[in-house]
């Protein structure tokens, strides 16, 4: 019988989420042949006594579960050697201040399946929070207008108990004709748009958003042909060509950010490809965006926004940008833009997120582990094993060991 532990999420700023709910962890021990128990956590969205109650075990000491399953890095002390763990890790783009994680990784002979990097044959990813950092992402970004201009006041997600009460506010809320642009295509994007059918914002096409006048809020949805095009303007738009060779493309976003009121931003950005914007045409008297939630929250310069001067928290959600000196400043400012980039927005909403992850990780994941090194699934998601770099990552080597500066 395989024993999985479900950690304690200790990195700072602290995270509520769980990989699995109190229902899934006792819908997987009555289907599979697996026992799961839980590391005690005081800030865990789901109490221990909601665990205990359906017969799930509370553990401190994890030492004998043959699998770990967490959401956030683990700290190095806290890594158990010669286990297998399942983790968010932050290091396939060679974060320099996850670094020491995968040397630990490594020198503790850890099996650690990302999993950012668990995907189909056909490079899909099979699990991620990325729904609800859309819905979360799209929240904060209409807060944050109402709090730039005083129209009208929405709850913090984060202090809801789930979104069934965060939504029964939408209702009463009296919408000034709002324009708000969304970018992208994925989970991100889909978690957006359903924030905003919520809240009963019209979806108009990016023609008619340019081209006609409403007197109630309304959003389009904009997709790579929307905002980009080759730099000859010949060439028909093609998203493999696009995706391959971004830097012969130009951004043709200037329309929107002419014609909008809020940008939310849900886009993978390659840092060949063009900025939505510059900074430059940040100062224009036509740019008329006010509030920026940047769900994407890449980090200029090598970001499609460039005033996603560094990550928001969710205690602090929001701070300026002038564009006239290119430097932060306070939030919601006359003079400023408001830029929105938390960057662990699924937080706001611990027991939907993890109740999210929770079903694709038992449709999808947990059906692979148990195939043991059958699974072409777990073998793609797995970083390290065994004290080495798996073939797939071995293009992390010069970064584990700092023989180039990253």
């Amino acid at each position: 019988m395989l024993k999985i532990g479900i950690i304690r999420e200790r990195k700072q700023p602290s995270d509520a989420r769980a990989p699995l709910t109190p229902a899934q962890c006792a819908s997987v021990q009555a289907l599979w042949p697996v026992q799961v128990v839980v590391e005690p956590s005081p800030v865990r969205a789901f109490k221990d006594a909601e665990y205990t109650q359906l017969g799930i075990a509370l553990q401190e000491d994890l030492s004998d579960c043959d699998v770990l399953l967490g959401v956030k890095e683990v700290p190095d002390a806290h890594l158990i050697p010669n286990k297998t763990y399942l983790f968010f890790s932050h290091t396939i783009k060679k974060q320099a201040y996850n670094r020491h994680l995968l040397q630990t990784v490594l020198e503790k002979k850890i099996r650690l399946i990302d999993y950012e990097v668990l995907t189909d044959e056909r490079g899909d990813r099979l699990i991620a929070f990325g729904f609800y950092a859309g819905v979360v992402g799209a929240h904060n970004g209409i807060w944050a207008y109402g709090q730039r201009t005083g129209a009208y006041t929405l709850p913090r997600m984060y202090a809801a108990h789930d979104y069934a009460e965060v939504k029964k506010a939408y209702p009463t809320t009296a919408w000034p004709p709002l324009r708000i642009v969304l970018t992208g295509s994925g989970r991100v994007a889909a978690g957006a748009m359903r924030n905003l059918h919520d809240m009963d914002i019209h979806q108009v096409s990016p023609r008619d958003f340019l081209h006609k006048t409403y007197d109630k809020p309304v959003f389009t949805q904009l997709f790579a042909h929307d905002y980009v095009q080759h730099h000859a303007g010949i060439r028909v738009f093609d998203k493999a060509h696009y995706y391959k060779n971004g830097a012969e493309y130009v951004s043709t976003f200037a329309p929107f950010y002419r014609s909008a009121d809020i940008f939310i931003n849900g886009i993978f950005y390659d840092p060949s490809a063009p900025k939505f914007f510059t900074q430059s045409e940040m100062r224009q008297a036509d740019f008329a965006l006010q509030v920026i939630a940047d769900v994407s929250c890449d980090i200029a310069p090598d970001a499609s926004v460039p005033c996603t001067l560094r990550p928001s928290t969710i205690a602090d959600p929001v701070y300026g940008f002038d564009p006239n000196t290119g430097q932060e400043t306070r939030a919601f400012q006359k003079e400023a833009i408001d830029v929105m980039a938390i960057d662990n927005l699924p937080s706001e909403l611990p027991r939907d997120a993890s109740d999210f992850f929770g079903k694709q990780l038992m449709d999808n994941i947990l059906p692979e582990l148990l195939k043991g090194a059958e699974s072409a699934v777990i073998q793609r998601g797995m970083i390290a094993e065994d004290g080495h770099l798996t073939e797939s990552f071995l293009y992390l080597r010069d970064y584990v060991f700092e023989s180039v500066p990253v």
